[in-house]
């Protein structure tokens, strides 16, 4: 460990000095490409400085008490060096993590899918209550969505929705939300007060950069149509509607929330590179899961991830064991707790297996 922070340190030090030389200044690319190396690495180095700093105080605190004949002195001195110790100890534990694999994708939009799965009308309805409970959610973290895809049904409910979460950090907060979403209530259809089961799976795609992800027109079949939903004069006038076909990898996109054709096209292909992007990372992210001893489950979309039980007032989320008592308050958009906890744990396992290795 203190082999990779030294080599890490030196490299933040090599890359200051790089920014700082007026050959490199005048070369804005290099010198942006330097930035960026230099901003994530630096508070690894920083905090690998301050560890070095503590060290060498405890270490001086420890030889002067061992010197001091005076004995108040004598005590204050070692109280001092074991004081240190103790924020080694801390340090030492910040640096484990900040060591463990960055998440490339973390800072990026995402393309959320939400889908009504068992359960008919009532999936749907739930899938409608999900989608409204991040909504709340990222309005308070500041964060923008935009629908791209919506689905109703006559009750209120719907059946899919896509949309857009934009912000800072998004797939940080929101890449554990991938799976099977489980409701237990009493549906407002049943007459004999039975508690129903439903499921809605969702699914949380990373935005690729455009570079990312290469789509050839050659490989895309392209269909417009009007727009079956309820609504104004608009409806059924212009084919404003797109449906995407990638036809390599079947992948359908279909987007009609806008009156113009080309913003449909414009919002469908940028839920096809998410789509794509998602594709060919699938089997690198199923080889890293095999070699972890144990993780939360961020793609498996058939892992049942969490209970929702109305008639208990309780969210439980499988993968950690954790409930919550505010099941209420957990719908409105506060589910800020779980994915804390969540991310948490996903770090601990990450420790625990590159302890073993």
């Amino acid at each position: 460990m203190l082999k990779k922070l030294e080599d890490i340190l030196q490299k933040y030090e090599q890359l200051s000095a790089e920014m700082a030389d007026p050959a490199v200044i005048a070369q804005p690319e290099r010198w942006t490409q330097c930035a960026k190396e230099h901003a994530d690495i630096s508070e690894t180095a920083e905090k690998y400085l301050e560890y070095k700093k503590v060290e060498k105080e405890m270490t001086e605190a420890f030889a002067a008490a061992e010197a001091e004949t005076d004995r108040e002195m004598k005590d204050l001195l070692t109280e001092e060096g074991y004081a240190c110790k103790e924020k080694l100890a801390l340090i030492h534990g910040e640096l484990r993590i900040l060591l463990l694999p960055k998440d490339k994708n973390d800072e990026r939009n995402v393309v959320m899918e939400i889908r009504g799965g068992a359960g008919g009308d009532e999936a749907s309805l739930f899938a409608a209550e999900l989608y409204r409970m991040y909504c709340h959610y990222a309005e308070s973290m500041r964060w923008k969505t935009e629908i791209i895809d919506l689905s109703e049904t006559e009750l209120g409910g719907m059946k899919e929705v896509v949309f857009t979460v934009s912000g800072k950090g998004v797939y940080s907060k929101l890449k554990y939300e991938s799976g099977v979403h489980r409701v237990q209530r009493v549906p407002e259809t049943e007459s004999q007060g039975r508690v129903h089961t439903s499921t809605v799976t969702v699914a949380v795609l990373p935005e690729p950069e455009d570079v990312e992800v290469e789509i050839n027109e050659k490989d895309l079949k392209i269909d417009t149509y009007r727009s079956g939903g309820a609504g104004g004069q608009h409806i059924n006038k212009t084919e404003s509607c797109i449906r995407i076909t990638h036809l390599p990898t079947g992948i359908v996109v279909t987007c009609q929330d806008e009156r113009s054709q080309i913003k449909n096209r414009e919002k469908a292909m940028k839920v096809l590179k998410s789509r794509l992007y998602d594709h060919y990372n699938t089997k690198y992210q199923s080889d890293y899961a095999q070699n972890r001893k144990s993780q939360v489950g961020t793609g498996d979309r058939s892992e049942r991830i969490r209970t929702y039980n109305f008639p208990q007032n309780r969210v439980t989320d499988h993968r950690i064991g954790l409930t919550l008592y505010s099941l209420e308050n957990f719908m409105l958009g506060n589910i800020g707790e779980m994915l804390e906890s969540l991310a948490i744990a996903d770090r601990e396992a990450q420790l625990s297996s590159s302890e073993e290795e």
